[in-house]
């Protein structure tokens, strides 16, 4: 093929660079096809390195009683049972393979005392099951995955934006049209399949622990190129993102830090999360913290303290703490370890944690307490995908890690991210071989395509009037954490979605100054249409759930209805472009085979 755009042809192309980009690459590479990967961003900068608490798989290193059944009863009532079970069922069934190898290409894992892999408690989880490096679990993922990539000859495009999926004159993925964030200078790629590994989407949101890379990129390509996109209003808010100082204003406790013995509590001092035990015991009966923590040991089976419980109940009671004015003086309620641990345990366990806070803040962690509160981290919703494949709907095109939804429902546990992303990583590319091993593939690129997503990049250098790209920015992540936060009603999110409205017709009016060569400018004004797209999908799916269920909590439905238990609201575009409308329709559950519902029954 001749064109006017430097070139590249592959097999398999891979967007995104984190856990699950690298370990399709590594699948695909190994069955013997011309691999590419591209990032935004640089090798070894992705989201990943944010996991820092561990990777879940019940290995049964410290609890013999641990196994597959038991992880994926945990993972089904954390997702509150909207989970595809089919994912759920392989990624508990596959996870302690995924770390067993990770081991063998290095990955260094803290151990047991005989020798094996130590697992830690996360919340959610039956049994301790997170295999971990320290407070450094995601850096050890990403380390271990970019070397064996690298040693393999896998070819890596970084500072690359992917600005829109092409097809070919059958409607098969055929390649992408991107530019070089360095040049501006636009390139084309053709693949056989595509694998979308591109992560999440915090930063629609003013309070979040995303990098500037979560765009939803990734979301909002497929929904343009025909997938369907699922779950989208279920949202986790991380419990213990910081909310001061603002040098670290939305980074991430790791919950590791509860997993070792930290506890909340508001500005009176008080452990709450007793409060919050469904209505078994309130903590101001007992007259000593020493007391509560007996009384909960005696009377739950020696459970996980209730710091542990799934993300979205921990961050619900530290909002219900914080609107009961029990807040700390920046709206958030403090975390304390330093008086639960030694400082040598906290140095010795919580090192990236210990470090971080007294660079870059100045907090102490070993003798004072950290100000925080619920921050936007991940997505559980996300492309619609086939669970043995990592399939879309559209031929050629496959999804893997936070960009795919299904595996967590309306809700993920801590920990099961990284194990996600090597489990359905690996299961994309060899979904991705196996589709060209059918050779039923794309053989040329849509040009009309690719020339009208260049001319929809370059609009905003042609305006002599417009908008500056900064100032949407701020105004849309205002307007969703106001409207279509934590917790929602129908008024607010009503409003977003007309809101949303307006701001398709700004984004339509940005003006971009400069060149094209490293213009931030210019890049975020490329972001801003996946933003768009993906926030009305959020709100529309938020409006509709009218309930409350895992991330998505309405105030006026407080309650769980069973007859939203039965379908996931899933998203497409009339129209396949940015400022298409977004259609919406109720898609019923994957049915669950007989086998695993008698392990939900067994588990009540």
């Amino acid at each position: 093929m001749t064109n006017t755009y430097e070139h590249h042809e592959y097999d398999v192309l891979i967007i995104g660079a984190g856990g699950a980009g690298l370990r399709a690459a590594i699948e695909a590479k190994q069955r013997g096809l011309k691999v590419g990967i591209i990032t935004k961003s640089l090798l070894g900068k992705a989201h990943t390195v944010m996991a820092e608490g561990g990777m879940a798989a019940a290995m049964g290193n410290v609890y013999a009683e641990d196994n597959w059944m038991v992880h994926f009863r945990d993972t089904m009532r954390g997702g509150k049972y909207l989970n595809n079970n089919r994912m759920a069922e392989l990624h508990a069934k596959e996870s302690p393979d995924r770390v067993r190898e990770l081991e063998q290409w290095g990955a260094l894992f803290d151990r047991t005392k005989d020798g094996k892999i130590l697992q830690r408690d996360f919340g959610g989880h039956r049994y301790a099951r997170l295999a971990h490096v320290g407070d450094r679990t995601g850096l050890e993922l990403i380390r271990t995955l970019q070397q064996k990539v690298v040693s393999m000859g896998t070819d890596v495009f970084m500072e690359c934006k992917v600005l829109k999926l092409v097809h070919d004159a059958d409607g098969r993925i055929a390649g992408c049209v991107a530019y070089w964030r360095p040049t501006g200078e636009f390139v084309t790629f053709s693949a056989k399949a595509i694998i979308l590994a591109t992560g999440g989407v915090g930063k629609s949101w003013k309070f979040t622990s995303n990098s500037w890379e979560g765009t939803g990129d990734g979301h909002a390509m497929a929904l343009w190129a025909g997938a369907q996109l699922i779950d989208m209003e279920c949202i986790q808010f991380h419990p213990t993102g910081m909310v001061w100082p603002l040098s670290v204003r939305g980074l991430l406790v790791t919950e590791g830090v509860r997993g070792d013995g930290g506890v909340l509590r508001n500005s009176e001092g008080k452990r709450f999360m007793f409060n919050y035990v469904a209505d078994m015991f309130r903590a101001e009966t007992a007259e000593s913290e020493e007391e509560a923590d007996k009384w909960y040991d005696d009377h739950t089976a020696g459970r996980r303290p209730p710091e542990l419980l799934p993300r979205d109940e921990v961050a619900r009671a530290i909002n219900a703490e914080v609107k009961a004015g029990r807040g700390t003086p920046h709206g958030g309620v403090y975390l304390d370890i330093a008086s639960r641990r030694s400082a040598e345990f906290i140095r010795r366990r919580l090192p990236s944690m210990y470090h971080q806070f007294m660079e870059l803040a100045g907090v102490d962690i070993t003798s004072e307490s950290m100000e925080i509160g619920p921050t936007c981290h991940y997505i559980m919703g996300g492309v619609k995908v086939d669970a043995d494949t990592a399939a879309t709907s559209v031929p050629g095109l496959f999804a893997a890690g936070e960009v795919a939804g299904g595996m967590h429902g309306a809700n993920r546990l801590g920990g099961n991210s990284l194990s996600d992303l090597v489990v359905f990583g690996r299961r994309a590319g060899m979904g991705a071989a196996e589709y060209i091993e059918a050779g039923e593939v794309a053989t040329s690129l849509n040009m009309a395509e690719v020339e009208e997503a260049i001319r929809e990049a370059l609009a905003p250098f042609e305006r002599t009037e417009g908008e500056n790209p900064y100032d949407i920015q701020r105004d849309l992540q205002e307007m969703m954490q106001a409207n279509v936060g934590i917790i929602r009603n129908a008024q607010e999110v009503e409003f977003a979605l007309g809101e949303l409205e307006k701001f398709t017709q700004r984004v339509k009016n940005i003006k971009v100054k400069g060149g094209r060569a490293y213009n931030p400018g210019w890049n975020l004004a490329t972001d801003l249409p996946s933003m768009i797209s993906v926030s009305k999908c959020v709100a529309t799916g938020a409006s509709l759930r009218k309930e409350s269920r895992g991330g998505h909590t309405r105030e006026d439905y407080p309650a769980a209805d069973p007859e939203f238990a039965k379908f996931n609201f899933a998203h497409s575009t009339n129209g396949g472009n940015w400022d298409s409308p977004i259609v919406t329709v109720e898609s019923p559950l994957l049915p669950m085979p007989d086998e695993l519902k008698a392990l939900l029954e067994e588990a009540h």
